[in-house]
């Protein structure tokens, strides 16, 4: 009889560990599988707009607005592949896309991208991040987070350069930028550091725009 039971016991567990090895990635993280795909339309949608910013800035002569604009298209670049991989890793594809956005003057281009950094931020990829933890999908949490800290410092190199056009100084901008090639994070050469605050890339490694 005890063996009987022993061996009802072992059926059971494996039935329970079967039953979990079973279950797909869209039904234990729907709402992270979700989120990673509204990440990668909105990064690829800022990278080519912020593309595009940047060649609307070199029309109109703010050269050092262009380079932040490149640095800031390469970042966001970097964000959407990040949020690919974990995609993948979940056994997920991502449908084409195809980015719309409306270039305006370089002023007005730069408050968008306030707005847009703004709400991600703020808004976004919080939310994001606490699903990805509800759900357990540790790369999403720390491919989100690093999204989300990158957002806050272009957020605020958007305004500088907006300060720097109402006082006519955009001469006293910065010229050089530099991007992790694993978080995105970004510098200008007065800030950048021997490693990434973010992931801890070391400087050699950034790419220089």
């Amino acid at each position: 009889m005890k063996k009987v039971m022993i061996f009802a016991m072992m059926l059971a567990t494996l039935a329970f560990v079967t039953g979990c090895k079973s279950k797909s990635a869209k039904e234990t993280s729907p709402k992270t599988i979700e989120n990673l795909k509204a990440g990668i339309i909105g990064e690829t949608t800022a990278s080519a707009k912020y593309a595009a910013y940047a060649q609307k800035a070199t029309e109109e002569g703010f050269m050092p607005i262009a380079q932040l604009f490149k640095a800031a298209s390469k970042a966001e670049s970097i964000h959407a592949a990040n949020h690919l991989k974990v995609l993948e890793k979940l056994g997920e594809k991502m449908d084409p896309i195809d980015p719309k956005f409306e270039v305006k003057t370089t002023k007005e281009n730069l408050q968008d991208a306030i707005t847009g950094e703004t709400y991600e931020f703020t808004t976004m990829y919080p939310g994001f991040i606490q699903s990805a933890k509800d759900e357990n999908v540790k790369d999403a949490v720390t491919s989100f987070t690093w999204a989300l800290d990158t957002e806050k410092k272009h957020k605020d190199f958007y305004q500088k350069a907006i300060d720097a056009i109402d006082k006519s100084e955009t001469a006293s901008l910065p010229t050089v930028f530099f991007v992790c090639p694993k978080c995105g994070n970004t510098y200008d050469a007065a800030t950048v550091t021997p490693k990434c605050d973010f992931c801890k890339t070391p400087k050699e490694k950034f790419i220089a725009i």
